[in-house]
C-alpha cells in the first residue's frame, strides 16, 4: 500500500469535513493538496501543503488555516503530532504502531510489495533499442535497452498495459551498404578473392557466417551478376540475419520485445500518404523554402522548395521537411508514419528511448505526435547518453567480431546479465555513465551491484541461521509481535520499506528508472548500517536466543527488507542472490 496516497485521501476527507461543518468555505478546490515525505526527519514523517494552496480560497492567512487543518488531522489514526511549520506547511508524525502496520503489509505482500493499479490499464507503448539492423548491438545500445525494459517493467507494475516495441530502420542507404558488405563476404565464401573491402561497408566479422549461410542456400546464384539483380534480395537476407543476431543479443540481456515494426513496411503500405492526408486536413502541410539556418546547416535543409510540416505551431524551432525537392521522403517522414501507426493502434502514452545523438529530432517528433493526436497523446523521449567502457580505469578496445565497437554480448559475457542491467541504471539516462569492468567485479560497498545483492544475501543468511540455531522457533512473520520493534534504527528501516510503493509509483510516473537504483542503494546502506550496530551492541542483534518474541519480530523486519530488495531487483530484471561466494 502506498501510505502517502492513503494519507492524502484521509487529508482531503478531513478538509471536506471542515467544509461541511462550516469551518471552511464549501467551494474549496482540493486538487492541489499534496502529501510529501521530507528527507529531513526534523520536518516530520510526512508534510502537506494544504494550507498554502487553499489559503486564497479560504480567505485566511496560510498559518492560520494550517492551524485549523492541523487540528483536524490530529484525529487521524496513528498521528501523534500535527505541527505548523514555516509559511504554513503541516508536518505529521506517526506512532510506532503505524509503522508496524506498514511492515506487516510489506511482509504479507512479499516480492509483490509496491505493485498497484494506479495505471488503470492505460495503454503505453515503450519503444527502445531500435538500432539499425546492420550488425550486433554495442555496449551503448545496452543502456537504452535496459532503460526501456525497466521502464516498461515499472509501468506494468503499477497497472499500465504496456507494449514493448522495436522499430526496425530497414530502409535507406545503410541497408544498401549492408547488402554490398554481404555480397563482398559472399564472394569470399564462394572462393573468390574480392580484394580490399570498399570504404563505407560494414567490416565486422559477424557478416562471415551470414555469407556462408547465403552461399549454402543459393550456391553461386549471385556471382557475376549486376548489382541491380542482387542488391534487394541480399539486403532482405542481411536484414533478417541481423535481426536474428539482435534478438539473440537482447535475449542474453534478458530482453524480449512484443512487437517489431518495420519502417519499410510502413512506407510500402502507403503510410506516408496517410500521414500527409492527416496533416494536410489540419492545414499543417505546405510548400515552402526554409530560411538558411544560423551556424551549421542541418542535413534536411535545402535552399529550394520542399514539402514542409508546420511543426513551429507545436513547440518546434522551425518547420520541418517531409519531402525533399527531388521527391524523396525525409527520415522524418518515416518517423511520422511510424508514430501515426502507434496512434492508430490506440496507445494513450508513447515513450521512445533514443541515443543522445538523436537529440535534434526530439522537438519535431513531439510536434508531429501532438499534431496527429490533437494533443491527446503525450510523447516522452528519453535520451541515453554515452557509456564509457573501462577496465581498471582504462578504455576497453573494440571488439574484433564487430570491427568498430565493443559488443553488448562481449560485456555480458565478461560480467553477466544482472550486473550489466543494474549498472546501466545507476545514473540518470541523460548523464554519461562510466562502466568499469574491474570495479563491478569488486566485492565492496563501492560496487553498487554487490552492495545491494549483499544486503539481500545477508537477509537470507539471518533467516537461515534462525532455522539452524533455533530449530524449535516457530517462524510466522504475519503473527510476529511487531510492537517489540522500538529501536530508532528499526523504525527507520521500516520507514524506508514503507516508502517503496511511493518510490515505485513516482519513478513510473516520471519515467525515471534510476530512482529505483538510488532507493535500493539507500536501503542496502541502512540495512548494512543496522547490521553493524548489532555487531557493536549485542542487544540489537537479529537473533536473541533468550527472547523468542523479539527474535520473531526482528526476523519479520529482515523478511521485509528482503522482500523489498527482491521486488526492486525483480523490476530491474535482476535475480536476487541468496548467498554470495
Amino acid at each position: 500500500m502506498n501510505y502517502v496516497r492513503s494519507l492524502r485521501a484521509a487529508t482531503v476527507k478531513a478538509i471536506e469535513g471542515l467544509m461541511a461543518s462550516g469551518a471552511l468555505p464549501p467551494d474549496l478546490v482540493l486538487d492541489a493538496v499534496a502529501i510529501d515525505m521530507p528527507r529531513d526527519p526534523s520536518h516530520g514523517d510526512v508534510a502537506t501543503n494544504a494550507a498554502l494552496v487553499l489559503a486564497k480560497g479560504a480567505r485566511k492567512p496560510p498559518r492560520e488555516l494550517a492551524g485549523i487543518i492541523a487540528q483536524a488531522l490530529r484525529s487521524l489514526d496513528g498521528v501523534v503530532a500535527a505541527e505548523v511549520a514555516g509559511p504554513g506547511f503541516i508536518n505529521l508524525r506517526f506512532d510506532d504502531r503505524f509503522w508496524h502496520e506498514r511492515l506487516h503489509e510489506a511482509v504479507a505482500a512479499g516480492a509483490g510489495y509496491g505493485t498497484a493499479d494506479v495505471g488503470a490499464g492505460t495503454k503505453v507503448n515503450v519503444e527502445y533499442v531500435s538500432a539499425n539492423p546492420t550488425g550486433p548491438l554495442h555496449v551503448g545500445h545496452a543502456r537504452g535497452a535496459v532503460v526501456g525494459d525497466v521502464l516498461a517493467n515499472m509501468l506494468a507494475a503499477v497497472g499500465n498495459a504496456v507494449t514493448r516495441e522495436y522499430y526496425i530502420n530497414d530502409a535507406g542507404a545503410q541497408i544498401d551498404q549492408l547488402a554490398r558488405a554481404l555480397h563482398w563476404r559472399y564472394r569470399e565464401a564462394a572462393g573468390e578473392t574480392p580484394g580490399p573491402m570498399p570504404e563505407g561497408l560494414y567490416p565486422g566479422e559477424y557478416m562471415v557466417p551470414v555469407a556462408h549461410s547465403l552461399h549454402a542456400r543459393d550456391g553461386g546464384a549471385w556471382l557475376g551478376r549486376p548489382e541491380a539483380d542482387w542488391l534487394g534480395p541480399l539486403g532482405d537476407y542481411a536484414i533478417a540475419a541481423m535481426m536474428d543476431l539482435i534478438r539473440d543479443d537482447l535475449a542474453v540481456l534478458g530482453i524480449h520485445q512484443d512487437v517489431f515494426s518495420s519502417e519499410r513496411a510502413g512506407v510500402a503500405r502507403g503510410g506516408v500518404d496517410a500521414a500527409l492526408v492527416a496533416l494536410d486536413a489540419k492545414g499543417l502541410i505546405y510548400q515552402g523554402v526554409l530560411e538558411p539556418p544560423k551556424g551549421s546547416k542541418p542535413d534536411d535543409w535545402e535552399p529550394r522548395e520542399q514539402t514542409l510540416f508546420r511543426s513551429t505551431g507545436f513547440g518546434d524551432d522551425v518547420d520541418r521537411p517531409i519531402r525533399k525537392s527531388d521527391g524523396s521522403w525525409t527520415y522524418f517522414a518515416g518517423d511520422i508514419v511510424y508514430h501515426l501507426d502507434k496512434l492508430n493502434r490506440g496507445f494513450d502514452v508513447l515513450i521512445d528511448v533514443w541515443g543522445a545523438d538523436h537529440g535534434g529530432y526530439v522537438k519535431r517528433m513531439q510536434a508531429a505526435v501532438k499534431a496527429l493526436s490533437d494533443g491527446r497523446v503525450p510523447l516522452d523521449i528519453k535520451l541515453c547518453q554515452l557509456v564509457n567502457l573501462l577496465d581498471n580505469g582504462q578504455p576497453v578496445r573494440m571488439s574484433k567480431r564487430a570491427g568498430t565497437f565493443v559488443t553488448l554480448r562481449d560485456v555480458v559475457d565478461a560480467v553477466g546479465k544482472d550486473v550489466v542491467r543494474f549498472v546501466m541504471l545507476t545514473r540518470r539516462n541523460d548523464m554519461h555513465l562510466d562502466f568499469d569492468l574491474t570495479k563491478v567485479r569488486e566485492q565492496s560497498k563501492d560496487n553498487p551491484v554487490f552492495y545491494v545483492q549483499y544486503a539481500h544475501a545477508r537477509c537470507c543468511s539471518v533467516l537461515r541461521n534462525a532455522v539452524e540455531t533455533m530449530p524449535d522457533l516457530v517462524i510466522d512473520h504475519g503473527a510476529a509481535p511487531l510492537d517489540r520493534l522500538v529501536d530508532a534504527g528499526e523504525i527507520a528501516l521500516i520507514r524506508m520499506l514503507a516508502s517503496w510503493p511511493r518510490t515505485l509509483e513516482g519513478a513510473a510516473e516520471s519515467h525515471e528508472p534510476h530512482r529505483l537504483a538510488y532507493f535500493l542503494g539507500e536501503l542496502a546502506a541502512a540495512f548494512h548500517g543496522h547490521w553493524n550496530r548489532g555487531g557493536d551492541i549485542p542487544s540489537l542483534r537479529f537473533l536473541v536466543a533468550e527472547d523468542r518474541g523479539l527474535t520473531q519480530a526482528r526476523l519479520a523486519l529482515v523478511a521485509g527488507v528482503r522482500a523489498v530488495i527482491a521486488a526492486g531487483l525483480g523490476i530491474f530484471g535482476v535475480a536476487p542472490v541468496e548467498q554470495l561466494r
